[in-house]
């Protein structure tokens, strides 16, 4: 087998269970924590991914490459989304927006960029940093962005208005990570300079700096209810507290250079690499300080103020979390921004962006994690769901005075198969080679902190591939390995012995067509239509063959021509759009995915396309005279603007559903809010 070193990895922050790698190999797998098989490789970067990020959920993962270039999957369709191209240099920063289409990317060209997703564009870059944008994150409120660069500097961004609020210049080294409190105005940072800083986002001060670590900083991770902070520098972990400035506990863990850090079930997961290996760490936190007296000798000996409050801070401004995805203040400046972006970046769907998302694949290597892990959740759970059960503590032994034990054998570890919504789908037993840590005991600590750890080697060119799952959902899927409600078995007859007889291919058809005249049929008929419109079609008129097809009367046959018209938008004309806004109306309402998605490309081509000419057209003023041609077009126009107000109330109740349907009936939606000015 061939082996590629590792260059990137994150963990999903959501469970903490989900772990993706990038690798010199162009790939990015997707991985369960304590399982040592790779669950699904992505294929489509043409140079080694140098970073990768899972959007909040967990459905999406994105990753940046040396050579500038993004790609974001689906991990639930295990398909690729979208390729997006803009920077001029390798891409060493990304987070998603929490509550939006959009994604911010850092590179070593210095510029940062904000990306929609749904119009596979860049529509605002941010410059101001003098090197590489080592680390990006989103308020949680979604307003601000933080950037942290080689420049020494962390820089505060304000969405809305475009432009940098405020710059923070403590550090003396490059500051490698930075991330925001989750609930209240404050912004931590973690340097090369071996120093984790807090900073105050109300009076844009610093509030806290901790003296210098063992090692640069590579990970900060706050703890969910934003009582502390936990900083990860080469072989420890420590936890800090700030108003006053203090370090609650120090643990001493073989982690080496610690990649991320997540918090699940009140236990730290951290994970590092070296070369082709991937290792991961679970850390009790129930057994770590989190308040209290502070470590002697870990801060200048100073008399130390009462906290002025339980969680050890001042009270502070909270982050107002909008119940929408986007505020309309949002998109006016996003549309703005669409009009500042430089260079022409932000592009329409074009052939060759079909094509390079067509070179990118997911090869699902791991079929049964697959399933269990991404499985469809269209279905309402009537009950809260079941906590995850944290993973196995470590055996109880008397560990000798060494810190790290030589590795033993394989450890027997039980660990619940989760999906990432924090549903528990029963315990997987698996043999994993894990190593001992022993945990180092600090005069603070009451009891030695458990630490558990185990590695996986990253595989290089799986090429076993399945299906994705088929989601239960109310509408029939374009996808399928089998028709709806019949079974194969079922058309051929059971032979009376145990040797069955060999049958000619006449003599098969025969028997498969026994009991389903109908359908023999409806699919000749289906034949002789759409014979009868390619000779239509021969004659190069295409309004007349879809004239034609819309006669028949049958969907079926108005799909197929769509499907053919829609691989060239430019056979669209104005008075193809007056013969098929009705029957994209019945297509968006049909019960099979396929319709559905012919009647989503069409709209979206004749909004993109005509809607310009539509509203000029119904909004000029009348001319002096008579103009034939003028008449023609306005009546045109006319009725497709009645027939586009129709469709607008079909995309708006269909906008509401969940999922990859209404996020398309989303972007209908926001194309057509024009109609209503």
């Amino acid at each position: 087998m061939e082996t590629a070193n590792v260059s990137s990895l994150v963990l999903g922050k959501a469970s903490g269970r989900l772990l993706a790698t990038g690798g010199e190999d162009c790939r990015v797998n997707i991985w369960a924590v304590s399982k040592p098989n790779c669950i699904m490789s992505l294929t489509g970067h043409t140079s080694p991914v140098e970073c990768i990020q899972f959007n909040s959920s967990e459905e999406r993962v994105v990753a940046g490459s040396q050579s500038g270039s993004l790609r974001l999957w689906d991990l639930e369709a295990a398909k690729i989304l979208r390729t997006l191209m803009g920077h001029k240099a390798s891409v060493c920063s990304l987070d998603f927006h929490p509550m939006g289409e959009y994604l911010a990317s850092g590179s070593v060209d210095s510029n940062i960029k904000l990306w929609d997703v749904r119009r596979k564009g860049c529509v605002f870059r941010y410059k101001g940093h003098t090197q590489a944008v080592r680390c990006l994150a989103f308020s949680p409120d979604g307003k601000w962005l933080a950037s942290a660069s080689d420049d020494s500097t962390v820089k505060l961004w304000d969405l809305i208005a475009g432009k940098m609020i405020t710059e923070f210049t403590s550090h003396t080294s490059a500051v490698n990570v930075v991330q925001f409190h989750p609930n209240e105005y404050l912004l931590a940072s973690g340097s090369a300079d071996r120093t984790v800083k807090l900073w105050d986002l109300e009076k844009f001060n610093m509030i806290g700096s901790s003296e210098c670590e063992t090692g640069v900083v590579r990970s900060i991770l706050f703890n969910p209810d934003g009582s502390c902070l936990y900083s990860g520098s080469e072989n420890t972990l420590r936890v800090y507290g700030w108003e006053p400035d203090r370090c609650f506990d120090v643990v001493h863990v073989g982690w080496g250079k610690v990649s991320d850090l997540a918090i699940s079930n009140n236990q730290m997961i951290a994970v590092s690499y070296s070369q082709n290996n991937v290792s991961w760490y679970v850390v009790d936190l129930n057994r770590v300080k989190k308040s209290g007296s502070v470590i002697q000798g870990l801060i200048q000996d100073k008399p130390i103020p009462a906290p002025t409050s339980a969680l050890g801070s001042t009270l502070r401004r909270n982050y107002e979390r909008p119940t929408t995805s986007c505020t309309g203040q949002e998109m006016k400046q996003s549309s703005e921004a669409d009009r500042r972006s430089p260079e022409g970046e932000r592009r329409s769907p074009s052939s060759e962006d079909e094509k390079e998302d067509k070179e990118s694949s997911a090869e699902i290597t791991n079929p049964e994690d697959y399933k269990e892990i991404f499985q469809p959740r269209s279905a309402i759970s009537r009950t809260p769901p079941k906590r995850t059960e944290p993973f196995a503590a470590p055996l109880e032994h008397s560990f000798s005075e060494s810190v790290l034990e030589k590795p033993g054998p394989a450890v027997k570890i039980v660990t619940p198969v989760i999906d990432r919504a924090g549903q528990l789908k029963g315990p997987i037993t698996s043999s994993t080679p894990v190593q001992r840590v022993e945990p180092t005991v600090i005069a603070a600590a009451p009891h030695p902190v458990a630490v558990v750890t185990t590695s996986v080697t990253s595989p290089s060119r799986p090429v076993v591939t399945t299906t994705k799952p088929k989601p239960s959902t109310g509408i029939i899927l374009s996808t399928r390995n089998e028709p709806i409600g019949l079974n194969a078995g079922d058309f051929l007859s059971h032979a009376r012995n145990a040797k069955a007889s060999v049958m000619g291919d006449e003599e098969a058809l025969a028997q498969i067509r026994k009991g389903h005249d109908t359908m023999c049929v409806m699919l000749t008929s289906r034949y002789k239509n759409l014979d009868t419109v390619r000779s239509v079609w021969a004659s190069g008129d295409v309004k007349t063959s879809l004239d034609s097809a819309v006669s028949m009367n049958d969907l079926s046959i108005v799909v197929d021509v769509l499907n053919i018209i829609n691989l060239k938008p430019s056979l669209w004309k104005l008075d193809l759009c007056t013969s098929i806004l009705t029957q994209i109306e019945e297509l968006l309402q049909s019960k099979y995915e396929s319709y559905v998605q012919t009647g989503c490309i069409s709209l979206k081509l004749i909004l993109k396309r005509f809607w310009p000419l539509i509203s000029d057209t119904l909004t000029a003023p009348p001319s002096v005279g008579v103009d034939i041609t003028r008449e023609e077009r306005h009546q045109k126009c006319k009725a497709c603007y009645k027939q586009l107000k129709n469709l607008s109330n079909v995309v708006k109740n269909r906008a509401e559903q969940v999922g990859r349907h209404g996020s398309t009936f989303k972007e209908l939606q926001l194309l057509m809010a024009p109609l209503y000015y």
